[in-house]
């Protein structure tokens, strides 16, 4: 792995160390996540150690230190969209994608996690992907959903 961007990026923030979470950041947008060498780059440039480095990068869950699929889907668990249908509504991405909760697909599409909330409880049973929310879920509107996603890849492999 060359770490050139992880330097253009450490170097954006004139290597202050008090800008760590907005390097980590910028890197997990760059490579989807937190890459090892990435992170002993940074404790090296900003010359703390990767303890602490390791500590940040795991205390945020928007945070990942394993890699993930191009959409990141979360779905809600909390108490409005468990009481309607977070249980279905997680089986069925499960059945759809052949993946668990943490999991990515094999082509790297689709990364799964279950969250306590994304605040949209009115709209329960609630999933979102890449940050857009989808309320009031069905089984059908996750088939749809999923296929919209799976039609944007198809799409940009005629391209």
């Amino acid at each position: 792995m060359t770490l050139t961007k992880v330097d253009e990026i450490i170097d954006e923030y004139q290597g202050e160390d008090s800008w760590l979470v907005m390097i980590l950041q910028d890197i997990q947008e760059e490579y989807n996540f937190l890459p090892l060498p990435a992170l002993e780059r940074i404790a090296e440039k900003l010359d703390i150690p990767l303890s602490r480095v390791y500590n940040v990068a795991t205390f945020y869950s928007s945070l990942s230190l394993t890699e993930r699929g191009k959409h990141l889907i979360k779905v809600c668990d909390g108490t409005a969209c468990h009481l309607r249908g977070f249980t279905n509504l997680r089986d069925e991405i499960n059945r759809q994608l052949g993946i668990r909760e943490a999991q990515t697909t094999e082509d790297r599409m689709f990364t799964l996690e279950v969250v306590a909330c994304l605040g949209a409880c009115a709209l329960a049973p609630v999933m979102s992907i890449d940050g857009k929310c989808y309320g009031n879920m069905t089984l059908e509107k996750v088939r749809e959903v999923l296929d919209f996603y799976r039609k944007q890849k198809n799409e940009q492999k005629l391209k």
